[in-house]
């Protein structure tokens, strides 16, 4: 079995062009239904939402390969780097790292793709690291780069890397590609097909010792962000962690081969879902602003805590609705107090009751508007 970058077509990708001319149809339209929405927000608003959807991004990304990190920290950090009143706190360096990274990917994004960027993200990644050697530079490892699972005695090898010795050239050839497919390049490509492609070229290229999946992710949204003239609100890495399984199959799926209709499927169907939920988390933005601006000053302080933990599970609602056991848990009042809370929460219209007794459950009083998941047929049909 060959890898796709030992046959003799790499890296001359192919795919059903026609596939997707209404999946980029509809990303082009609803950018705009994104940047109209955004539109309805006053600039601090814009500026919060802004950190946290970075936030998010940069801790799903790190979520994804199975890092964990602390949230209010790397938004601390995003909201200091720009230039946003912060808490002052500490921030470790993983956490630090990822946020200058996010940062870094919103104000370059027009630039071109260059070793330099490259190296300055993986350095930012890597902050703090002892057991990377390669830091801020392309792997040089003889040993094989292999993507691996099981036990140590029935390893699965998942995709096996150009060597070491390779990266300068494929990397050249890559940043060459990039350039050449950018929207004032010699042969521009469409927003998803660039972006799906660059993201799954690069992962097998699998330059760095570490931090390629995470970067991979930044370049792809670069290059949608390009595509679309600025750096736009996204959530693609939240929404690829929520299908992280499939995320996977799909770039193994399409490692043996160079064409890649699947893949391209797959990180469409990805993308466009992504911009559909970041147009939900800007409307849920107005509707949350809404809702406190007319409770304001009407809440003590243990139905603020719980209505604002609440409000952090964005368009997608408290899961399951919340209990009384739940707002307990939350603002540790007794049980007698916390069913007066509650019932002075639902006559104020903060939350919505259903169910009775041990069955009840609360949920935000504001339209929640979870996404469906995007699927594009055979004849490039979405839905």
């Amino acid at each position: 079995m060959k890898w796709n970058w030992q046959q003799s077509d790499w890296p001359d990708f192919a795919w059903k062009k026609a596939r997707f001319a209404k999946a980029e149809e509809r990303y082009l339209l609803e950018a705009g239904e994104c940047l109209g929405a955004l539109k309805h927000l006053g600039a601090e608003q814009r500026d919060q939402l802004t950190a946290e959807a970075m936030s998010e991004e940069a801790v799903t990304t790190s979520e994804i390969e199975g890092e964990s990190l602390d949230r209010d920290s790397v938004q601390s950090s995003i909201r200091r780097q720009l230039g946003l009143a912060d808490d002052k706190r500490r921030v470790a360096a993983a956490e630090q790292g990822i946020a200058e990274m996010m940062v870094d990917l919103c104000r370059s994004y027009a630039g071109p793709l260059s070793d330099d960027t490259l190296f300055t993200w993986h350095r930012m990644l890597t902050s703090g690291r002892t057991d990377v050697k390669d830091i801020g530079r392309y792997r040089t490892d003889t040993e094989p780069m292999q993507v691996v699972s099981g036990p140590l005695h029935a390893r699965k090898v998942h995709f096996e890397a150009p060597s070491s010795s390779d990266m300068p050239g494929e990397m050249g050839r890559f940043m060459d590609w990039f350039q050449r497919t950018a929207p004032n390049g010699s042969t521009p490509l469409s927003a998803l097909t660039r972006a799906g492609l660059a993201h799954l070229y690069f992962v097998c290229i699998h330059p760095f010792e570490d931090g390629n999946g995470r970067i991979a992710r930044a370049i792809a949204e670069k290059a949608l962000a390009q595509n679309l003239g600025y750096a736009a609100l996204t959530t693609l890495a939240a929404t690829i962690l929520a299908k992280r399984k499939g995320y996977y199959d799909a770039l193994e799926a399409n490692n043996k081969s160079n064409e890649i209709t699947p893949w391209l499927t797959w990180f469409a169907e990805t993308a466009i879902e992504a911009q559909r939920r970041a147009i939900a988390l800007i409307v849920f933005s107005i509707d949350k602003t809404h809702l406190l601006d007319r409770l304001r000053d009407q809440l003590n302080e243990r139905q603020q805590k719980a209505l604002m933990r609440m409000l952090r599970e964005g368009p997608d609602g408290f899961k399951g609705g919340l209990s009384a056991g739940n707002y307990t848990a939350i603002t540790e009042a007794s049980a007698a107090t916390t069913t007066r809370d509650l019932a002075d929460l639902v006559d104020k219209r903060a939350l919505d009751r259903t169910g009775e007794r041990r069955h009840a459950r609360y949920r935000i009083a504001i339209s929640l508007r979870p996404v469906a998941p995007v699927t594009l047929d055979e004849r490039g049909e979405v839905t």
